[in-house]
C-alpha cells in the first residue's frame, strides 16, 4: 500500500517524499512546499515497537489529527495506533497493510494536509463557521 500512498499524495498534493535520514532510507517525509510543515511521516517500524505481537516490519504513515473527539474515535479502529515516535495528542500511526481501507487512509492524509496547512489555506478550504441564532419576535415564538 506504500506504493498507493505515494502515489496519490504526488497526484493530489503535487508533492513528492523526502528522505531526510540516510540510516533510515525506506523513511519519507512529506511536507507542504509553503510552510514546510510535515503532514505525513511514512516508516518502516517493527511490529513490537508498535505494541503489536510479532517483530517484523511493516510500513505505517504518521499523520496529524488535530480534532481530539475524532483522533480518539480513530484509536478504537483496527490499524490505527498512537503515533509511533511523534506527539501522541496531535498524530496517529496509521498500518499500510489492508487492515484500514485505502480510501480511509486517502480521507485521513487529507485531514492531515489540512491539519498542517497554513491558516489562509485552511480558511480558503473551510470557510470559518458561522451560527445562526434567532432574532427576538421570530416566528418561533409565540405571542402570550
Amino acid at each position: 500500500m506504500r506504493e498507493e500512498v505515494f502515489n496519490h499524495i504526488k497526484k493530489k498534493y503535487k508533492v513528492s517524499p523526502e528522505y531526510p535520514w540516510g540510516k533510515y532510507e525506506n523513511n519519507a517525509v512529506f511536507r507542504h512546499a509553503d510552510n514546510k510543515k510535515w503532514f505525513a511521516l511514512v516508516l518502516e517500524v517493527g511490529r513490537d515497537k508498535l505494541g503489536l505481537s510479532g517483530n517484523e516490519r511493516v510500513d505505517v504513515i504518521n499523520l496529524k489529527i488535530d480534532d481530539r473527539m475524532f483522533k480518539e474515535m480513530l484509536l478504537k479502529e483496527n490499524g490505527i495506533l498512537p503515533a509511533y515516535h511523534m506527539n501522541k495528542e496531535h498524530w496517529i500511526s496509521v498500518i499500510l497493510d489492508g487492515t484500514v481501507k485505502e480510501d480511509k487512509v486517502f480521507d485521513l492524509i487529507g485531514a492531515s494536509f489540512l491539519a498542517t496547512a497554513p491558516k489562509k489555506k485552511k480558511e480558503k478550504v473551510r470557510p470559518p463557521k458561522e451560527w445562526i441564532v434567532p432574532a427576538k419576535g421570530s416566528a418561533q415564538q409565540s405571542e402570550p
